[in-house]
């Protein structure tokens, strides 16, 4: 008898340990984008969505009956694998996250997940890594990577039908020579000569420089409507408009979503009247449901800046789901919380949502960009179609 009763004190030992870890009073997760780099100018409304999120969470005292949401800040400078990778181990070992929001660029976030995050087997959910290359890692990234953006290969296709859609059959493509750039560009490539248009040149170009004239000399010489730009805004994307409106070479842009901020009318204002401009974006009402929420608090039309407050979100309702804020137990569920069937969960709703979970209901989490994973972490996604006029960022329509 005695001995019964002290392995059942044990099995209740043990119960009491492994519900403690489950439902610890904290849960850290990571925010590594590039607050250096160039990107620097989007990152900090990116950042602020997420942890708007982790606030509405821990304000709801629901996750994992009352854990703390704590964000904990890195920097993956958007271009230096070896700088982003020693980041987030400083955010794993050092820090202790039980998950990572990012990284942003896609370079950097390939090398963090195959160097960091499948090793200590740590769930990573990118807003804005959107290289095609990535879809291909899910064989490898044991079910630990999502991302809420779509990938390029979806944007090749929107570039190409926003620039037939205006009758511009002829381009010439420059793009930051990264697994971005280039995975966009030949995505882009494909689609636009697949629907009978004409690339006339596709070339790198390399950030950090002082003089684009070269590079804008080659791509003035193979010649075209409109240069699509694929590159950053705070970097050479920058450089070489700069340096094809000073030349003459170009006056007309199509801009991806790497060059669209607030940062390119700063730069550019009303020379880029007539130019183009796409970049992923929730529809027009969830973009309202958004504004209201962050009500003036941060620059809620910053590119990827809903998609880190879904991301974020997505995270922390898996845990819910799971029970377990341990990314084995929670990495499962977050297709489920993501997807239909399940009660619709809207941008600013994630209390009724961590509700539902905790009540063994299902949900399908809408958020704030209308999330909706198809295949392996990968996301659907909405953009929105930009004109250049009189020195503003017009939505022209949603596709």
């Amino acid at each position: 008898m005695k001995k019964m009763l002290m392995a059942t004190a044990a099995t209740a030992l043990m119960a009491g340990s492994a519900f403690a870890a489950g439902h610890a009073k904290e849960v850290k997760i990571g925010v590594i984008l590039g607050f250096t780099g160039p990107i620097e100018s989007l990152t900090p409304s990116m950042a602020d969505g997420a942890e708007m999120a982790m606030k509405e969470v821990s304000d709801s005292g629901l996750l994992l009956d009352g854990a703390t949401v704590t964000s904990v800040r890195a920097d993956s400078t958007c271009i230096d694998a070896a700088a982003a990778t020693a980041a987030a181990e400083r955010l794993i070992t050092s820090d202790k996250v039980d998950g990572i929001m990012g990284a942003d660029c896609s370079g950097v976030t390939g090398a963090i997940l195959t160097n960091v995050a499948v090793p200590n087997g740590v769930v990573m959910i990118s807003p804005s890594a959107t290289s095609p290359g990535l879809s291909h890692m899910n064989n490898e990234d044991n079910g630990l990577f999502f991302r809420t953006s779509p990938s390029d290969a979806r944007q090749g296709v929107v570039i190409t039908e926003v620039l037939m859609d205006q009758g511009i059959k002829e381009v010439a493509v420059t793009y930051t020579n990264n697994d971005y750039g280039k995975g966009l560009a030949d995505s882009f490539q494909a689609a636009f000569e697949e629907a009978g248009g004409t690339v006339t040149i596709n070339a790198a170009h390399e950030d950090g420089k002082a003089d684009y004239s070269a590079e804008v000399g080659a791509l003035a010489s193979a010649g075209g409507e409109r240069l699509v730009v694929a590159g950053y805004v705070d970097q050479g994307g920058s450089g070489v408009v700069r340096a094809a409106l000073d030349s003459g070479a170009f006056d007309t842009f199509h801009f991806p979503d790497g060059m669209i901020s607030a940062k390119l009318l700063e730069n550019f204002g009303s020379e880029i009247d007539g130019s183009s401009g796409a970049h992923p974006s929730p529809s027009p009402e969830l973009a309202e449901a958004f504004g209201n929420l962050v009500d003036g608090a941060f620059d809620h039309t910053s590119p990827f800046t809903p998609e880190s407050y879904d991301a974020a979100a997505l995270m922390m309702l898996a845990m819910q789901a799971a029970g377990s804020k341990d990314s084995n137990d929670y990495k499962s569920k977050i297709m489920d919380v993501a997807n239909a069937p399940g009660e619709k969960i809207g941008v600013g709703e994630l209390a009724k949502g961590l509700q539902i979970l905790k009540d063994g209901g299902e949900i399908d989490y809408v958020g704030a960009t209308g999330v909706e994973l198809i295949g392996p972490g990968e996301a659907a996604g909405t953009y929105r179609e930009i004109s250049f006029d009189d020195g503003k960022d017009n939505t022209a329509r949603f596709r």
